[in-house]
This record gives structure tokens, sequence and C-alpha cells, in this order.
């Protein structure tokens, strides 16, 4: 079979894969519509994630105030939208100046607003803010909130606009005044702009060789220590790297830190698979016979076990003593024959996003039998996410219910996490 028909076989793969895995259990199932979703309006003085607006979980820190003078000021681009009203008091245009993800979302907001009242437009009030009348450390000084309502100012409209806010996807929405809902979104170089499933480049692994190799120095066709078994249990094997998921070797990103009572600790980003045990998590239950499973690393707790593995081939259960919350740089997502790996000396999963390691090794399976057949080499690919791993996201995210994915954004557990850290 040529090559160009094996790619072409593949990504139809890609579109029918998710629906044919979930079609035993609840769901919408193959070719029915989602059923429209009841929007729940905001109330007043609610903000959504219910973090402070500055938190890793939110929005971000602030990064400095940005003026047409500066270096950053290349940062903010102007909005032109002409189906959304800019207030410009100033007379300047500094209402229309904000950066590409406060602009896309705010394009997004309006379209809402139209589809669920003709005729009425969005309105921003307040933009990019050059002249400090905000407070300090405002996102406003930056181009990353604003300030809206809508065209005819209807006040008994607001809370299902903030709705609507958070819909479009905006980061931190707040229902801060009768007279304005206020807005504001993650910096363009923020580790939490991006989540995905992936281990820093200090992260080792252990070679078919026995010796340890750093995640960034890894490369398609080494052998690495693996489970055997789709639990994480079976028998500890080396399985060859297919391709990277994910490789982006100066990223920034957001890390779960889980430290282990008994010595090993993992850092792996949020929506990582990660498998684990509860109960008893003595030594004595090192086969990891009990019932096992997988859940993302932001969901990781004091108390659950990890499996681990010795270099020298014994495996083990190890009790989270602790998780916390950091930022790092680089970031890789190795797919392995198996569909796992070692790190760390803990048994982890390749996969991320979806919330079944099972149902992500057999979605996978298309592009393990193309290395299979067109042999090493054949998967690579170069920095960024791999297009498979994308076209099988955008295709699981039309045809499963929203509950089987990570939900992305970083809840009030984050919060104190980080604040713990600290």
């Amino acid at each position: 079979m040529r090559f160009s028909t094996v790619l072409t076989f593949l990504t139809g793969c890609v579109l029918v894969l998710s629906p044919a895995s979930d079609g035993c259990g609840p769901g919408r199932g193959y070719g029915k519509r989602r059923p429209a979703r009841k929007l729940t309006p905001l109330a007043y003085k609610q903000f959504s994630p219910n973090v402070a607006e500055k938190t890793l979980g939110a929005s971000g820190k602030y990064e400095g105030k940005i003026t047409r003078n500066s270096e950053r000021f290349k940062e903010l681009t102007p909005n032109y939208n002409p189906d959304i009203i800019f207030k410009d008091e100033e007379n300047t245009g500094a209402d229309r100046m904000m950066t590409q993800r406060c602009k896309d979302k705010l394009n997004s907001l309006a379209i809402s607003v139209m589809n669920l009242w003709p005729g009425v437009r969005l309105r921003v009030t307040e933009g990019w803010d050059e002249d400090g009348h905000h407070s300090e450390e405002s996102l406003h000084y930056e181009g990353r909130a604003v300030d809206i309502t809508t065209s005819d100012r209807d006040r008994t409209k607001y809370a299902m606009l903030a709705r609507l806010a958070v819909e479009a996807g905006f980061d931190w929405v707040y229902y801060e005044s009768k007279a304005h809902i206020h807005c504001s979104v993650k910096s363009e170089n923020s580790i939490a702009a991006k989540t995905g499933g992936c281990f820093p480049g200090s992260a080792w692994v252990t070679t078919e060789g026995g010796g340890r190799r750093l995640m960034r120095d890894l490369r398609p066709g080494d052998r690495i220590l693996a489970s055997a078994g789709s639990d994480g249990t079976g028998p500890l094997v080396y399985s060859q790297v297919i391709t990277f998921l994910d490789h982006q070797p100066a990223a920034p990103k957001l890390f779960y830190v889980i430290s282990t009572e008994d010595g090993p600790t993992l850092s792996l980003t949020p929506a990582h698979l990660l498998f684990v045990a509860e109960g008893d998590c003595s030594r004595g239950n090192g086969s990891a016979q009990g019932a096992t499973r997988t859940v993302f690393a932001s969901d990781a707790r004091p108390g659950m076990c990890v499996l681990t593995a010795g270099e020298g081939g014994e495996r083990g259960l190890s009790r989270i003593a602790r998780v916390r919350v950091r930022e790092d740089r680089g970031v890789f997502a190795p797919l392995t024959t198996h569909g796992t790996l070692v790190v760390n000396g803990v048994v982890t999963s390749c996969y991320a996003a979806v919330d079944r390691h099972e149902l992500a090794h057999w979605a996978f399976a298309p592009l393990r039998l193309l290395h299979h057949w067109a042999g090493p080499g054949c998967c690579c690919h170069g920095d960024g996410l791999h297009w498979y791993a994308g076209a099988l996201h955008w295709a699981g995210t039309l045809l499963l219910d929203s509950e089987h994915f990570h939900p992305w954004g970083m809840e009030k557990r984050e919060k104190d996490l980080c604040e713990r850290d600290e």
C-alpha cells in the first residue's frame, strides 16, 4: 500500500475513532446533535472561575504596564470589528487596543451577543488604559482586560452577558458593577494560556541499556522502560518511542509536582493521565493487583497511591504525600508502542486530555500501525503539537461529550496549591 494511501486512510480514521470507541457508554453517539445547553447568568459580584483574577487559575500574573513607547506595545493590536461599539472617551483609539487573545475572545462574544439579542451589539467602555485610571497592576494597562455592556445599555441583560463572556473563552469574568462586566485574559506568553499533557525536560526515563536519560535528550527510536498493561500493572518492558505528541523545548508550562512518601517525585502538566490506586500503599502490594484507574494530574490527591517501577525491575506502590504547582520550561510528551512509560520511577500514561487511558490508546492505534508498516521516522514530527494528536483532539471535541475531556481551566484547588507553595 502506498504511503499516501495509508496517510489518507489514517486521516479518515481520526474522524471516526472517537464515536466508535464511545458507543457502549452514555453520550449522544454518532450523528446525533448535542442538545442545547441552558446557560445560567452570573450573579451580581460573581466571578468565573472562582479564583482571584491574577492567579494561575484565571488570567495570571501582572507583567507590567504597556505604553506607546515601550517595546511591548507591539503586543497590542487594534480591534476594528464593526459589530462592536468602542466608547473611546479619550478619543485616542486606546479602547480598541488589546492583545490578540483578548481580541479573539471579544470578537467571539460579539457574535454571541447578536445571536441572543438581534439588533443589539457588544459595547466596550474600557479597554487598554494608558492614562493610569485603574488600580495598580490592573490588566487594563496590558491590553488584557475590557469592561463591557450591551449597546442598548439594558442592565437586565448584563448577568447573561457575563455568562456569554465565560462561554466565549475569557479567562476571568467578573460581574463587577451594575453598569458593566469586567473580562480579562491570560498573557500571550502565559504558561497557563496553553495546557497540554507533557513532562518537563528535566524528567528522566530508564533506557534499555539500564541508564537514565533526561526527557529533553530522548529521541524517537529509543527504547525505554514501560508497562505492558493497559492499567499500568502489567509486566515491565522496554518500549520503543514512536514520536513525540508534543515537543516544545523552550515553552513555559504549568506543572503539577506530585511527591510521594517513598521518594519518587513526578512533574507533569494538569491534563496528563496518571495511574493511581487507593487503599493500602504498602510495599507488599508491589504487584498492584488491586483496582487501578487513571486520573488527570490535576485530580491527584494526597493519600492516593501511584505505581512505581525500579530500574532493577521491582514494582511497588507509593502514597502521594504532597501535590503542588510550579512553573517550568520545556514540554515533552513521548509516545511509546505500549502507550505507557516510567518517568522518575513512576508508571504513567503517554496520553492526556481525554479521561480514559484505554480509549486514548485505542484511538492512537492507526499511528502505531503506520509506524509498524513504514518503519522508524515515518511518524516523526518537529517542534509543537503532533498533527495526529491535534486532529484527534479536534474530532473528539466534536463527537464526544465534554465530560470526557480535561476542563483546562484551573479551579479553586489550584489557587490553594499555588498559595501554599509560595
